[in-house]
């Protein structure tokens, strides 16, 4: 239970947004949760700055809600939001995301690997003129070859793609102003991506050493299949950052090529065809005697269907600018929040 100084010192949500908004995405966290909210509130209260903390619960199956519910009974600080089934951990950081009111907008994990302590560190370095901090695992206490490994690898191929130099895209302790991530739109495994995303906004982006600890309750939800997820999301943030405004670029290159085989094709078996008018009756060969006029019908058909493909993909891009406002994510119910009255969000 908080005390009535503790009260004092941080606004409720009625009378003006927080400065400091933290969301953390919840699933089977049960034995974390109020060991987590307690390095939060340590650390919040050495801040001495008006906070929200928001824990975003992904369709957990244990008593995780169940103990967010007692959380924010005990702390007007805390919302929860429910989600109605699990959604996975973007859609979530994504719910958190649209929830925050806060000026600075802080993600984190809920499993204890991620240190509160290290949110003063994060602040410090935004207040030098930065607008994304992100956390670097520099000691990360993971298995070597199942997670440092192939995150050592990712991370450099993410960082050469993206075009943003950092060690750990997988750090989910980050810190950012308002105004570059408010309009962030997340799909997939998309939310490691989101220094990539501000940095395009034009956001200064860097990063700083945090603490990690090893996870000593519950279990990760980290696998292979989270791998092949985040190769195929590396795949559409290249494309996007290419193309995304310009689709037709990238089906009319495939679309050119394509045309070409097509020409070269029915060029060739008419030499074939007329080998003997030439003089080459070696070459000769009848069009039912080569695959090269089936070749140049089939290359022909699909060079227009990538342009069609192009146009189709042009039109959705200005559709899904001019009118995308569709939430990943259904809400089951919302806990603790208020409207804010002195400030539109």
């Amino acid at each position: 239970m908080i005390s009535a100084q503790h009260e004092k010192n941080n606004l409720s949500k009625s009378e003006t947004a927080p400065e400091l908004s933290l969301f953390l995405p919840v699933l089977n966290e049960e034995d974390n949760l109020r060991p987590m909210h307690a390095k939060i509130q340590e650390a919040l209260k050495e801040l001495n700055k008006t906070a929200e903390v928001i824990y975003v619960d992904d369709g957990s199956t244990d008593k995780s809600l169940q103990i967010l519910r007692e959380i924010a009974a005990e702390d007007s600080r805390v919302r929860v939001i429910s989600l109605r089934r699990n959604y996975g951990q973007t859609a979530a950081m994504s719910a958190g995301i649209d929830a925050a009111k806060g000026d600075i907008l802080i993600p984190m994990d809920a499993d204890l690997q991620n240190d509160p302590k290290d949110i003063a560190r994060l602040l410090e370095k935004l207040n030098e003129g930065f607008d994304v901090v992100s956390g670097w695992r520099k000691n990360r206490k993971d298995k070597l070859i199942m997670r440092k490994i192939p995150s050592w690898i990712a991370n450099s191929v993410i960082s050469k793609i993206g075009g943003v130099p950092l060690h750990d895209y997988g750090c989910s302790l980050k810190a950012y102003r308002r105004d570059v991530i408010q309009d962030v739109k997340l799909y997939g495994e998309m939310h490691r991506f989101i220094p990539i995303y501000a940095s395009w906004a034009g956001a200064r982006v860097t990063e700083i050493p945090v603490d990690h600890h090893a996870r000593t309750m519950g279990k990760s939800k980290y696998g292979i299949s989270r791998t092949i997820k985040v190769i195929f999301d590396l795949m559409t943030i290249k494309f996007m950052a290419s193309y995304q405004t310009k689709p037709i670029y990238v089906f009319g290159m495939f679309a050119t090529a394509a045309f070409f085989i097509s020409i070269f094709s029915g060029l060739y078996a008419l030499f074939l065809k007329s080998a003997n008018i030439f003089g080459l009756p070696q070459y000769h060969a009848d069009f039912v005697e080569t695959p090269l006029p089936i070749l140049c019908i089939v290359m022909f058909a699909i060079s227009i269907q990538f342009i069609l493909m192009g146009l189709l993909a042009e039109m959705l891009v200005r559709t899904y600018h001019e009118s995308q406002d569709k939430t990943i994510y259904a809400v089951r119910e919302k806990i603790g929040f208020k409207e804010i009255t002195n400030r539109e969000k």
